[in-house]
């Protein structure tokens, strides 16, 4: 079985991402999602701002899926890891939120793209080759 492809970050939850109840409203969770997201691209070499002006695709989000487990709080550190399932079709990553004191998990999630081709938006219906390539590597994905 190959390797998976996968990246952490360590974050800290900020005032502004609190409520008055000191808990992390639910749409940050996404927010967190795409550090680990932009984290893992940059560690393969993937640009994806780059990508688009010189080959004309973007990769919308179709689908991001959040099981809250356990809520994050004020000044909670904890490290966010983003784990590539698939970049064929689509681009597929799992993701966790684990709290740095003690291990527990926040919340597990999921996020789908596609590649558009513009300024036609019309689906390619596959991740380009030199995308996949750079996510991948060597390793075979589902």
């Amino acid at each position: 079985m190959a390797q998976s492809v996968s990246t952490s970050v360590k974050l800290k939850v900020p005032y502004y991402d609190v409520d008055l109840m000191q808990v992390v409203w639910n749409g940050h969770y996404l927010k967190y999602f795409e550090v680990a997201r932009q984290a893992l691209f940059r560690e393969c070499g993937v640009d994806l701002h780059r990508y688009m002006q010189e080959k004309r695709y973007v990769f919308p989000v179709i689908r991001s899926m959040v099981k809250h487990i356990r809520p994050l709080r004020l000044d909670d550190e904890f490290i966010c890891t983003a784990v590539l399932k698939e970049a064929r079709i689509k681009i597929v990553l799992d993701f966790e939120i684990k709290l740095i004191a003690n291990g527990k998990v926040c919340a597990r999630g999921r996020s789908e793209q596609v590649a558009l081709l513009v300024p036609e938006m019309e689906m390619a219906f596959k991740i380009p080759e030199e995308i996949q390539k750079a996510l991948c590597g060597n390793k075979q994905m589902k």
